[in-house]
């Protein structure tokens, strides 16, 4: 029988000079990264150990990527992680195969079943910004041009995505805005917004009509993102005269798949319930302001 003497000291680097032509300068700064990223937060010896890379160079590689912001040391727990311009750069990538691309073929086929536009809207304070619309075949139809903005309390998307807020930041949110009246139907009482916010959390979609706009209706439901955060919202609008009420359940259900189907391609999630963790909307406020 053969005895295979143990190797003694820190394992082989899997970091050499290719004939490829490939940097191990970089080659090691990216398995540092990758490394630091896998693990969320690590030691410079566990990185130097793990990776055959010497402590010295480990720790030149982690300060010039520090210097860049891909990393960042925590003084206080003496390991490094993943730094804001490592974020930035998945973000760009998720902006490459984002919501807008993935949401659309959701789109094409809740306008296809609806026989309705369907729209696309992220938030911005108070407000909605349209961000992608599939028009529907019909002659009369709604149109939003993208970057168009309205207020989140007369919109379908606006108070589905209200709806999924926890209660005091709504209130903080409809407190620097006001409720801005637009048609007749505007909800611009707060017992009365508050009330249909509930109703839209509890069913899973918002119902706006004539809100905004006379003679148009919207049916919304909010999108979440991996945090269970409402994070963007879809919806179908059209003229009012083809949402009839017998049909506006089916409709809501309808769209409320959509969101959740988008959600999914995203990498979101749904709350792990379906209750308020402060419980319901109410207009009581003491302070001053608009809903004072």
């Amino acid at each position: 029988m053969t005895i295979q003497k143990r190797q003694r000291g820190r394992p082989k680097s899997q970091f050499r000079e290719s004939s490829a032509g490939t940097l191990q300068s970089l080659d090691r700064a990216l398995g540092i990264l990758t490394a630091v990223s896998r693990a969320e937060r690590a030691t410079l010896t566990d990185l130097s150990m793990s990776l055959g890379v010497p402590t010295a160079t480990t720790h030149r590689i982690l300060t010039t990527l520090q210097k860049h912001g891909f990393v960042a040391f925590d003084e206080e727990r003496q390991d490094w992680v993943i730094g804001i311009e490592a974020y930035r750069t998945g973000v760009s990538f998720m902006n490459r195969t984002g919501l807008s691309t993935v949401s659309r073929p959701v789109m094409r086929h809740l306008m296809e079943k609806t026989g309705e536009t369907a729209n696309l809207a992220i938030p911005d304070g108070a407000e909605v910004v349209f961000v992608g619309q599939v028009e529907t075949f019909n002659p009369i139809r709604a149109f939003f041009a993208r970057g168009t903005r309205t207020s989140m309390h007369a919109s379908g998307i606006g108070k589905a995505i209200l709806a999924a807020m926890p209660p005091e930041r709504v209130r903080k949110l409809l407190m620097t805005s006001g409720l801005t009246p637009f048609t007749d139907n505007t909800l611009v009482s707060p017992e009365a917004l508050f009330a249909d916010l509930n109703e839209t959390h509890a069913r899973g979609w918002s119902f706006d009509r004539e809100e905004r706009h006379a003679g148009m209706s919207c049916i919304g439901s909010v999108i979440y993102d991996e945090h269970g955060d409402p994070v963007a919202g879809v919806s179908i609008s059209g003229p009012s005269t083809r949402f009839d009420p017998l049909r506006v359940p089916e409709l809501g259900a309808t769209v409320a798949a959509a969101a959740v189907e988008i959600t999914d391609l995203i990498g979101g999630r749904l709350p792990a319930t379906n209750t308020r963790s402060n419980g319901e909307i109410t207009a009581t406020k003491t302070g001053t302001g608009p809903l004072a």
